[in-house]
């Protein structure tokens, strides 16, 4: 979890682009299985809602809430022939709310620690159970879940849930743990700042106190909101804050969990004997694991110790051989080692391919700065999950982006094809959500909201009122829909693209005067399958040459005595040719793609 309230720069580009005005064909999934990850993030509590009151700070009652139930098998027959190969449902586990749930036994949260009414996802209040919010029948809020979980597999779709290692919310308390389960924090010694056999820090002789900018619910009256909130003796909140005032910018509503690092000791480490904590957390992923889930995103994981997930992943692969873990991690020096000693199947790509691509968008990079990623990344791309949209970036659409979800496609075509790692998209992305508005402690900053009730209108739009077939979208939301459906079933099902080696053109091209440098080009290619990748990142239409080079032209066996010809595997309708030399002439619309098949 990044954090919300953290500065970032805004980029604003006020130029428009055109929009494709072909008739749209129908998009028929690939029927191979053996391709990559495309992966699709719900934010659970939001995508199934309806209302569209979107009353800043509302109430549950007010501005609605989406359900697991609400997630059907119409509208999970859709995502998967978006391309999907995977649901990551954000928000399933249990935590801090300020809807009154406590006729069900769950105790009521205390509003000068929970940001918003619907609470932050990543503020786990139980481990061992779900959110009430997103249950029709809160006492059946766990077969619900395992419900959801068997609707997605029977639509031939795996299921992705977070797990959030490095904090829990400050008023965590298990009340549906297994018997003989020992609470965290239950035998921990108060007294002691630092143990290894504790798992909280704690700061001795103080009592933690609620920042005092901190307006929740943005002034409004709420019964446990009094600027008070006690806790002696303090613990340290979620991301080292090493105090008992944090401020209100730090993720003060969280408490850091201890897995034998004394970090205000130079960070030595107690591994030996193995830490309470890692047993605990190494339980509690087989007990999701065992509820026939398929993987783990696991959040902001390299503020864990590498060796706790070296010791825990492998284990937790013994009994589920299958189950995958995605690491949010920002520290590329740390990649290759949360890769080949942490264990991860896939890390985020986001400080060098997701950056170097919003960048490329708003014209502050070229696209001669693509290749030296992939070069960087060239032994462990295979590992880097690729992303434009999530939780906790802004969204392509809004003011703070790109203002226009159009100008993205050719960054999403590179994230797609560039290499065999996995892809992700955010719903609602696929329609040109612009997360607009604000919405309440989100505020108005181009993200939808994770911590409000909210109704997201333009993914609204494609819910259309639970019948999930594009029924209120307007025709370039359905073209805009259309274009990610068929590259993300390419993505997902293509041998080259899934499976395939990567050649860059863009250099050589750039040199020899084909295109200019906001133009990119490269190769995949595997056995007889062999793909031209062309985008531009340009708002003019251009006359481009491309020339193969001689490396590539050995590599696809390319025969310069036979007609060499490439047909547009996207819109279907363009076929180039190339000559005696491997060159050939194309026109590039304003932020256009092109995926080519040569013959």
């Amino acid at each position: 979890m990044r954090k919300i309230l953290l500065s970032i720069l805004v980029l604003q580009i006020f130029i428009s682009c055109s929009k494709p005005k072909e008739k749209i064909p129908p998009v028929t999934p690939m029927e191979s299985s053996s391709g990559k990850i495309v992966a699709y993030q719900i934010m659970t509590r939001l995508f199934g809602n309806t209302m569209l009151i979107n009353e800043p700070y509302g109430t549950i009652e007010e501005n609605g809430v989406g359900k697991m139930n609400d997630i059907t098998e119409v509208a999970l027959q859709s995502i998967r022939d978006l391309g999907i190969t995977h649901i990551w449902y954000t928000g399933i586990i249990e935590h801090a709310v300020l809807t009154d749930y406590t006729k069900y036994g769950i105790p009521l949260d205390d509003a000068d620690v929970v940001k918003g009414r619907a609470g932050s996802p990543y503020a786990i209040k139980d481990y061992y159970d779900v959110n009430p919010d997103l249950a029709v029948n809160v006492p059946d809020r766990m077969k619900e879940f395992e419900s959801l979980v068997n609707r997605t597999h029977a639509q031939g779709l795996k299921v992705l849930i977070d797990f959030v290692p490095n904090h829990v919310a400050r008023s965590y308390k298990s009340d549906a743990k297994p018997d003989g389960v020992s609470d965290l924090g239950e035998t921990d010694d108060q007294s002691k700042a630092f143990s290894p056999a504790n798992n909280f820090y704690y700061l001795p002789g103080q009592s933690f106190q609620v920042p005092r900018e901190y307006q929740p619910l943005g002034g409004h009256s709420f019964p446990t909101k009094d600027g008070k909130y006690e806790e002696m003796p303090a613990k340290v909140t979620g991301n080292d804050q090493f105090t008992a005032t944090p401020g209100v910018n730090e993720w003060f509503e969280t408490v850091k969990l201890n897995y034998g690092v004394d970090i205000q000791d130079g960070r030595k480490t107690y591994f030996d004997p193995i830490p309470d904590t890692w047993i605990k957390m190494k339980d509690i992923l087989i007990f999701w694991a065992g509820k026939n889930i398929d993987g783990f995103r696991c959040d902001m994981a390299e503020m864990v110790p590498v060796e706790f997930w070296n010791w825990a992943i492998p284990q937790v692969k013994a009994i589920y051989p299958e189950i995958i873990f995605v690491a949010e991690i920002y520290n590329p020096d740390q990649y290759k080692n949360y890769i080949y000693t942490g264990r991860f199947d896939y890390l985020y790509d986001k400080v060098q391919l997701y950056d170097t691509l919003r960048f490329l968008i708003n014209g502050h990079r070229t696209t001669r700065d693509i290749h030296p990623v992939q070069q960087a990344l060239a032994d462990i791309s295979d590992h880097m999950l690729h992303f434009l949209e999530n939780h906790d970036e802004q969204r392509i659409a809004s003011r703070f982006f790109a203002g226009d979800p159009w100008k993205a496609l050719p960054a999403m075509v590179v994230s797609a094809t560039i290499d065999r790692g996995p892809v992700m998209v955010y719903f609602g992305q696929e329609v040109g959500e612009p997360g607009a508005g604000v919405e309440g402690f989100q505020g108005d900053d181009g993200r939808t909201t994770i911590f409000d009730y909210w109704g997201v209108p333009e993914h609204q739009k494609w819910m259309n009122n639970g019948k999930f077939d594009g029924g209120q979208l307007s025709d370039e939301q359905k073209q805009l829909r259309h274009f990610y459906a068929t590259l993300l079933n390419l993505a997902a099902k293509n041998q080259a693209l899934a499976h395939g080696k990567y050649l860059d053109l863009t250099e050589a091209n750039i040199q020899a005067g084909n295109f200019d440098d906001k133009v990119h080009a490269f190769i995949r290619y595997y056995g007889e399958e062999k793909l031209l990748v062309v985008t531009s990142f340009g708002k003019e239409e251009i006359n481009i040459h491309v020339q193969l080079t001689s490396d590539a032209v050995a590599k696809l066996s390319l025969d310069p005595a036979k007609t060499n010809t490439a047909r547009d595997m996207l819109l279907g309708e363009l076929e180039i040719r190339f000559d005696s030399n491997f060159r050939s002439e194309l026109s590039m619309k304003p932020y256009g793609t092109y995926i080519f098949k040569i013959q």
